[in-house]
């Protein structure tokens, strides 16, 4: 499994196939503003987890505390608590399931899937994900419920 946890890992690394799916949304008429509300909610999580949660909390990464792990990926070098990976995987597929489950359902498999790989990887403790999971839901709430009144 350590090549398919590899590809998968770095499938979610930045966030890139997110922000790409966001601008293809953007792009489309149908979904328009759901691609700027995932791109919010993109926004929203880069700068709580990423920049202010990580920092504040300084949690160190498995792979720092026990070192003598064969790493399959290169070392990270900013903190473990949440997984940036996790975090805007379920992001994603939560606002994806509430546009259209055909993208949606799609999108909850490679937001586990990368989730997991995470962890496989030695990157994240399981609580760096499960926080991430939920910093998510948190943030699916507040775009959803911002938005509720509003056709999106």
């Amino acid at each position: 499994m350590d090549f398919l946890m590899v590809t998968v890992s770095t499938i979610g690394n930045s966030g890139a196939v997110w922000i790409v799916t966001a601008l293809l949304m953007i792009i489309s008429k149908k979904y328009r503003r759901w691609g700027a509300v995932l791109g919010v909610g993109l926004l929203l999580g880069l700068v709580f987890g990423n920049i202010i949660l990580k920092n504040v909390i300084a949690r160190p990464r498995p792979c720092w505390l026990f070192e003598d792990v064969n790493m399959l990926i290169s070392v990270p070098l900013d903190y473990s608590f949440p997984s940036g990976h996790t975090l805007a995987s379920f992001t994603s597929a939560f606002l994806l399931l509430s546009a259209d489950k055909r993208l949606g359902i799609p999108a909850l498999v490679l937001a586990i899937l990368i989730a997991f790989s995470r962890m496989y990887l030695f990157a994240h403790f399981p609580t760096d994900v499960l926080g991430a999971m939920a910093i998510s839901g948190i943030i699916y709430l507040l775009l959803v419920k911002r938005f509720k009144n509003k056709e999106l």
